[in-house]
């Protein structure tokens, strides 16, 4: 895993190195071993290197063939490289290095853009042809991995994170209307291709671009989810059986491709309790494994160590428990906010990003459980909107999913766009699933959140954190040929038991009860939910302040409505929101007034 960045231009310019070059810093922490630009005419490629993969030199990036004239950059990591190299060398193609980079780079020179569909991973990269001048980028069928991109008339700037873009200079850092408009209703979810400012953009995950040499764009989408069951029958044991086996390998496949050891993160939870029971059947030695508490609050515990010991010690892992007090937590809140691409809502990206500076001492790999409650059906309101009987799809999703509804929001933004923006998008997004990807509502609903809700929320917020220390996170659970199996098995396997049922009948025997049988739980941070004390005092202070009145994205009475009683306001989600604007304004002084 690494950062990229890169510029391409059309006509007779040529590509400006110094803008790449002022770019890599910004990606220092993604790729702290290695970097290096490379460029040619009307292309320069910038590379932060995390070396995980055949750590010598000759996997260095950018990563140049003269034979074929290819130049690539990637950020990612292929799970099935070693076998679509054994099929190129029986093509003829010969390797240099011992990775999964080179991979790609043949790959291309044997069947051009084909190659990405071919890619079993998570992936986000650029390729220069310099013999038809054509540039091609393409991000993994999830989204696991970013790509940003800022255009121009003459060209296009792409990077791993949004700082990059900005430093590179000229971005246009006015606000969208419409992306603020989709981030309060979805906490924080800006659906590519949109991001809170108007000049940079995001790939759409499934997809990649081919730009021609006079600037010409194809966009093509490789990949769809499809959530409709198979035509022939099949029982509950045997989607049982099927899933086990994909998560088998999926944790295997994770295991495997590294020459680091790898850890796993430890909430205390079914998910990353079943990656460690899984990980251990499937021969991992020494494994370590990582958990974070914080201190508790009146209304909510701020740790899960009662859960996550019984597994370490089932499991004989080397296990490392963190406790952070409070105070720490706001004074390395600033740092979480400035490893942000975009803002981000969830209360436990702080969470991460602290379990990330520990875990990074140790190792540079780690499975993470995230993934799991959107592919199975994990989350309290899937049930509630299976239930739920008045309105179309878009009413019952908005009932009990939005942060705000449309009139809410006309009260909070002082220049709100015209028009229900998240409502018209969530109605097109599932008319498409109704009409020929999906069998039921709720089928509708989790091929949704797994492939576009999910990308801009927790997805985005682990590589963000992780990626803050240098550390790689693989997501098993985000595996696309297991995501495939489960969306097309039926709802009461998902949501039965209390919601993933059939994770729970996997790990039934491998976990104690107590892990199965507790309410679901999430990454806690009480503080930063129970807003009070200096916490209340940090937010005031933020939304109070001159950058904040001269910038004047909210009405001033919603805004005191929220901080004179912050425990009154949450979302249908149980978010806090003035959390929610304490944060992107912070954000907003943090990245783009320091720009």
């Amino acid at each position: 895993m690494c950062g990229i960045a890169g510029e391409f231009v059309w006509g007779d310019r040529r590509a400006d190195v110094d803008a790449v070059a002022r770019m890599l810093p910004a990606l220092a922490r993604r790729g702290p071993d290695a970097d290096g630009v490379w460029a040619a005419g009307r292309v320069a490629l910038g590379h932060r290197r995390l070396s995980i993969l055949d750590l010598s030199q000759r996997a260095h990036q950018p990563m140049f063939d003269p034979a074929t004239g290819l130049a690539l950059v990637f950020n990612g990591a292929i799970y099935n490289f070693r076998t679509l190299r054994a099929e190129l060398e029986r093509r003829g193609h010969r390797f240099f290095s011992t990775g999964d980079t080179e991979t790609i780079l043949r790959g291309y020179a044997e069947w051009g853009e084909a190659v990405v569909g071919r890619l079993h991973g998570m992936f986000a990269f650029a390729l220069f042809d310099s013999r038809s001048q054509k540039l091609l980028v393409a991000r993994d069928r999830m989204g696991i991995k970013p790509l940003y991109v800022a255009r121009s008339d003459h060209g296009i700037r792409f990077a791993s994170n949004t700082r990059a873009l900005l430093d590179s200079g000229g971005v246009d850092t006015a606000l969208d209307p419409e992306a603020l408009h989709l981030l309060f209703s979805l906490h924080a979810v800006v659906p590519a291709p949109r991001t809170v400012l108007r000049g940079i953009r995001k790939l759409q995950p499934g997809h990649y671009l081919l730009i021609e040499a006079d600037g010409h764009e194809h966009l093509e989408c490789y990949w769809r989810l499809c959530a409709r069951r198979p035509e022939q029958g099949v029982d509950d044991d045997e989607w049982r059986e099927r899933i086990e086996a994909g998560l088998r390998r999926a944790v295997r496949r994770r295991l495997e491709v590294a020459d680091v050891p790898v850890g796993v993160l430890l909430s205390g939870g079914l998910d990353s309790s079943l990656l460690v029971a899984l990980a251990t059947e499937e021969g991992a030695q020494n494994l370590r494994t990582f958990t974070v508490g914080f201190e508790d609050q009146p209304e909510e515990k701020g740790s899960e160590f009662e859960y996550s010991d019984p597994v370490a010690e089932r499991y004989a892992t080397d296990h490392q428990r963190t406790l952070i007090p409070n105070s720490e937590v706001l004074r390395r809140l600033p740092e979480a906010v400035a490893a942000m691409s975009e803002p981000m809502f969830g209360q436990d990206a702080v969470a991460f990003y602290l379990l990330a500076e520990q875990v990074s001492q140790h190792v540079k790999v780690v499975q993470s459980g995230q993934g799991a409650d959107e592919v199975f059906g994990g989350y309290f309101w899937y049930p509630k909107m299976a239930e739920e009987r008045s309105g179309g799809w878009t009413e019952r999703f908005r009932k009990h999913y939005f942060d705000r509804d449309d009139p809410e929001m006309r009260e909070l933004l002082a220049r709100p766009p015209q028009g229900d923006v998240t409502g018209d998008w969530l109605h097109a997004e599932l008319a498409a699933l109704e009409t020929d990807r999906a069998d039921s509502f709720i089928d509708a609903v989790l091929a949704l959140d797994v492939t576009t809700l999910i990308v801009d929320d927790p997805v985005k917020r682990v590589d963000n954190m992780t990626m803050a220390f240098g550390l790689e996170a693989r997501v098993p659970f985000l595996d696309h040929e297991l995501v495939e199996t489960a969306a097309a098995m039926p709802p009461h396997l998902k949501l039965g038991d209390g919601g993933k049922k059939v994770l729970k009948q996997i790990a039934r025997g491998r976990l104690p009860d107590a892990v199965l049988d507790r309410p679901k739980g999430y990454f806690p941070v009480p503080a930063l939910k129970y807003v009070r004390g200096e916490f209340l005092e940090f937010m005031r202070d933020i939304l109070g302040s001159q950058a904040a009145r001269e910038r004047g994205i909210y009405r001033p009475g919603y805004v005191q409505r929220l901080l004179d009683a912050p425990d009154q306001h949450f979302t249908r989600i149980q978010g806090s929101k003035l959390w929610h604007l304490a944060l992107l304004e912070f954000w907003l002084q943090t990245q783009v007034d320091t720009a």
